[in-house]
């Protein structure tokens, strides 16, 4: 039996985090077995890709070398983690996934959302999410957030309010044009009723 493959996408700050570990909780309590990741990261490999991409300048990578490394912590993710828990019958709740390249690297640094669909298609197939929940939020609040969170995985929270209004947009402009994957959750309520959203969204 094939698992369920679930992305939670969005702005810096919108919450992912704290839904993602709401909805496995739910899911726990319902017998369901699910697999909580995350990208870039999931496996060691990736993971020591996410600490060069998330650290430093905002300006530390070309926009290509950002996007190629994105895609190799990808490739790790999928082969190593996600595949084998949806063979296994699990449902994967992942923090990011191709999306967020389409619209970080592929939208608001220009590089073009066919130049990220082509690369994936050469390195991972048409392999893609089941359901895709969209976290939407003003960047400003979601900033506000961010920015109150300890750590040093700052790097895109750090580019210019411009970057992460292109961000949103690019999020939305997705939802729209594919509406059967995309779902949008507005992320600007209190915490128990984004949940009970997304609840309604999964219906598993």
């Amino acid at each position: 039996m094939a698992g369920k493959f679930i992305t939670f996408e969005g702005g810096e700050g919108s919450g992912k985090t704290t839904q993602i570990k709401l909805l496995q909780k739910q899911l726990n309590d319902a017998g369901k077995k699910s697999v909580l990741t995350r990208e870039p990261g999931g496996c060691a490999p990736a993971d020591a890709i996410r600490k060069l991409l998330l650290t430093g300048s905002v300006d530390k990578w070309h926009p290509v070398a950002e996007t190629l490394l994105f895609q190799a912590a990808r490739v790790e993710h999928v082969e190593r983690v996600i595949k084998p828990a949806l063979e296994r019958g699990e449902i994967v709740i992942c923090d990011r996934f191709l999306d967020s390249t389409i619209v970080y690297q592929g939208i608001a640094k220009g590089l073009g959302v066919e130049y990220i669909k082509q690369l994936h298609q050469f390195t991972l197939g048409s392999f893609a999410p089941d359901l895709t929940l969209i976290l939407d939020i003003e960047p400003e609040i979601g900033l506000k957030r961010a920015h109150a969170r300890a750590g040093d995985e700052t790097r895109f929270e750090n580019m210019e309010l411009e970057f992460h209004r292109n961000v949103r947009n690019g999020f939305l402009k997705l939802a729209h044009e594919n509406p059967p994957r995309y779902k949008i959750i507005n992320a600007d309520q209190s915490v128990k009723d984004v949940h009970k959203s997304i609840l309604e969204a999964v219906n598993l």
